[in-house]
């Protein structure tokens, strides 16, 4: 397939509305916004947000107190059955880097327990779960959280 073969959904493309073309268009006269009134003027809507008039919700929500976004730790997440990929015994940011299996170096690394680990490895990462790092104990590897 090739741009030029490319084709709209049947369906999807239509004629613009013609206003103000006779009363015999159907939206003739006042091109279907009624008569007089807020809506009915040129530049006429309310903006956006607004809620006629009840106290909008930007407003009623509270504003006050703690949040944790700003200094909560995003970790890239790497689970163990993905490991086979890396050929050294020592499983860092920067080996996990080289293999494709994590995106960037600023964030730090997070090993999950999903998969089974066949050799002994040594890990040196940011973090890791409880269940991970007894998997790897028991396959005789080491966890060393930097």
């Amino acid at each position: 397939m090739n741009l030029q073969d490319l084709r709209s959904v049947k369906g999807s493309k239509h004629a613009a509305k013609r206003l103000g073309q006779g009363i015999g268009s159907g939206t003739g006269k006042t091109s279907g916004k009624g008569h007089k009134g807020h809506k009915s003027r040129t530049g006429g809507g309310v903006r956006p947000g607004f809620e006629g008039g009840q106290m909008p919700l930007a407003r009623r929500v509270p504003k006050r107190g703690f949040n944790n976004a700003r200094f909560a730790v995003e970790y890239q997440v790497v689970n163990l059955d993905r490991l086979d990929k890396v050929e050294s015994g020592e499983i860092s940011l920067e080996t996990l880097y080289g293999a494709g299996i994590v995106k960037s170096r600023a964030l730090p690394v997070k090993i999950l327990a999903d998969g089974d680990v066949t050799r002994p490895l040594t890990f040196k990462v940011g973090a890791i779960s409880e269940k991970a790092k007894r998997k790897i104990e028991a396959a005789g590897g080491k966890v060393e959280v930097i």
